[in-house]
């Protein structure tokens, strides 16, 4: 079992407060900016949602993000898409990540205080979803490094706004802004940027008056349907999304010493 106290610095993107009630609220950012989001963090979050799952003191958990974005930042630094094992890393993290937040049995809220471009499967992961009017979501990184989508937005997205409308979103690099998200059943709720903490707060305190075991009972059953769709298709996804990574680093070996991109 994790204790507050213990884990509370331990992960160095993600600054972490806890209610007196049980409210623990986490804050994704690299050096008190917004998150750029790298292999490292990839590593990082792994560790950080199965600790945060691990603390039975925790009542409701918030995740947010810093400055002007949720998520959207990413660099190479950290990451080998390349080689077998630099891959089987990405691989096994990519699987571990999404069933940690899944294994955190209390329920969560995101509060997207801006444009989230990449990794938004951990937003759709949580049960809550409250974001600003400048919100924005796409799928970035996948088109533009030229892999397939296959770390969970490719079993989420079909899965939140259909699957037409999914697959639509996934091969064209659709933006979604935050009234399209919220009436496609995206988002639940749109509040100004001075405010979204604020309401975040709100509705995790009145969940936090819930007995304990009914808010956490009812965390695992709203997301038993969501744990069968990541457990049977995560890892399938992530092997065709190495796959494509396998061919792009062919194609860059084959290009002339000194061509262009």
């Amino acid at each position: 079992m994790s204790r507050f106290e213990d884990y509370r610095n331990s992960f160095p993107n993600a600054r972490l407060t806890r209610s007196r009630t049980g409210v623990l609220e986490v804050v994704l950012h690299t050096n008190g900016d917004k998150l750029v989001f790298n292999g490292f963090t990839h590593e990082q979050f792994v560790g950080l949602f199965h600790t945060i799952g691990e603390d039975r003191e925790n009542r409701v958990v918030i995740l947010t993000g810093t400055g002007g974005a949720f998520m959207d930042s990413i660099t190479q630094d950290g990451f080998d898409f390349f080689t077998p094992i630099g891959y089987d890393k990405i691989y096994r993290e990519g699987k571990k990540v999404l069933m940690n937040i899944l294994d955190i049995e209390v329920p969560m809220i995101t509060a997207i205080n801006g444009p989230v471009l990449l990794h938004s499967e951990y937003a759709l992961l949580t049960d809550i979803v409250i974001a600003t009017p400048e919100t924005v979501f796409q799928d970035f990184p996948h088109p533009e490094f030229g892999i397939t989508p296959g770390d969970g937005l490719h079993l989420l997205w079909p899965e939140v706004i259909g699957s037409i409308r999914g697959r639509y979103f996934l091969l064209t690099g659709q933006k979604l802004d935050a009234k399209t998200a919220k009436e496609w059943g995206v988002v639940n709720e749109i509040v100004p940027a001075t405010g979204l903490l604020a309401r975040a707060r709100e509705i995790a305190e009145g969940i936090a008056k819930m007995p304990p075991l009914t808010s956490s009972y009812t965390r695992i059953a709203l997301t038993q349907r969501l744990r069968r769709l990541i457990d049977e298709g995560t890892g399938y996804g992530l092997m065709l999304e190495g796959i494509t990574a396998a061919d792009v680093a062919r194609r860059q070996a084959a290009k002339p010493s000194g061509a262009g991109g």
